[in-house]
């Protein structure tokens, strides 16, 4: 294939070419080996160089991503990559939020096109460009002042009404408080992830936090009877207990969907031992071993097979309301415990497990009192 640029062309120039060079959003073709073979006009001001500055280098070399594993999807010649406010850094430019997508070239192996759109310029809806301060709101944070103003009002609700209730009521309206008090915490984290702070862990008893997101879905109602097989001498797990409940209701959430056309639904949570499992690298940069399992099952139709080794990406899901953001959201808070998530299709037994690998909590040490160190 004849490389060329879309840029600096003479006239006469094609309408496909013409209309490339009149979008803003930043267009460039790379060749095998990840190198730019052509750019549109928005690329070149993107990264800040002209086509001739660019043309031959690799894409590395010009962008770093600060999400690992997207560079790596974006290495896979042959991967369809669609993502949204991803961070990375821009030669020479500093860091900046932008929306990708990469797709290969149809009979051309190797080949690919990745599209840029930066939208950090959107994102400012405050502010003076030209002072110092320059404040920003993005648009997770807007989202986040929105959501937490009614959790208010709800949690107050459930106060008032649990002062004119009793028995099995009065408990409900405690699990409303509880939940709207989880869901606060579980914003604030969110927040705390997008700017790439650590979790704090802990030791959490894993049973508990089974039976809490349980609790939540049989209050809801949307869900059939789960049934628990427990190994009792499981110790505790290293993690975040609010994060766990969260990994909970959406896997069990999931499950409770995909068996609802189902005659006789089954949903089944395990949790035993799975000693060999280990992490490479954990946060501090060191092997973390990974030996309690959770188990999630369902035996509803199972996920589209095209769509299988996607699951755990943003945006991506089956069904005809879905963000595809709850498996993504899932990942990443057993990935900030150190943890492991997989999913498999037992086709012969028509099941789908969602399996969940944990780190067993740190013993503390003692000092010479006999003190927690």
């Amino acid at each position: 294939m004849r490389r060329s640029s879309i840029v600096g062309r003479p006239e006469p120039v094609s309408s496909a070419q013409r209309q490339l060079a009149s979008l803003s959003l930043g267009v460039v073709l790379l060749a095998p080996g990840q190198k730019v073979a052509a750019a549109n006009p928005a690329a070149e001001q993107f990264f800040g160089q002209s086509f001739r500055r660019l043309e031959g280098r690799a894409l590395g070399e010009l962008v770093m991503f600060e999400e690992p594993h997207l560079a790596e999807r974006l290495s896979e010649t042959d991967a369809h990559v669609s993502a949204r406010a991803v961070a990375l850094r821009v030669l020479g430019k500093g860091g900046r939020r932008v929306d990708v997508t990469v797709t290969p070239m149809i009979e051309q192996p190797g080949w690919q096109i990745i599209t840029l759109h930066d939208n950090s310029g959107a994102e400012a809806i405050s502010g003076d460009p030209g002072s110092g301060d320059n404040p920003v709101l993005r648009a997770p944070d807007i989202l986040a002042h929105e959501i937490k103003n009614p959790l208010a009002g709800i949690r107050g609700a459930a106060q008032l009404l649990g002062r004119k209730l009793e028995g099995s009521d009065l408990a409900l309206t405690g699990l409303i408080a509880d939940e709207v008090d989880r869901i606060a915490k579980l914003i604030d984290q969110m927040q705390s992830l997008s700017r790439r702070t650590a979790p704090e862990l802990h030791p959490c008893n894993l049973h508990e936090a089974v039976r809490r997101a349980t609790a939540v879905l049989a209050a809801s109602g949307s869900a059939p009877p789960i049934l628990e097989e427990f190994d009792p001498s499981l110790p505790p797990v290293q993690g975040n207990p609010d994060a766990l409940v969260q990994v909970l209701l959406n896997l069990l959430t999931n499950a409770a969907d995909a068996c609802k056309a189902v005659a006789m639904p089954r949903i089944r949570v395990r949790t035993r031992f799975a000693s060999g499992l280990q992490l490479q690298r954990g946060a501090d940069g060191n092997p973390v071993r990974l030996p309690i399992e959770l188990r999630v099952s369902d035996n509803g139709p199972g996920i589209d097979p095209a769509m299988r080794e996607h699951v755990f990406e943003p945006f991506v899901t089956s069904k005809k309301s879905g963000q595809g953001l709850g498996l993504a959201l899932v990942r990443r808070l057993v990935r900030d415990m150190n943890g492991r998530i997989a999913h498999e299709r037992d086709e012969a037994a028509g099941v789908t497990h969602f399996r969940v690998h944990l780190p067993m909590a740190i013993a503390k040490r003692q000092n010479s009192d006999g003190e927690a160190a």
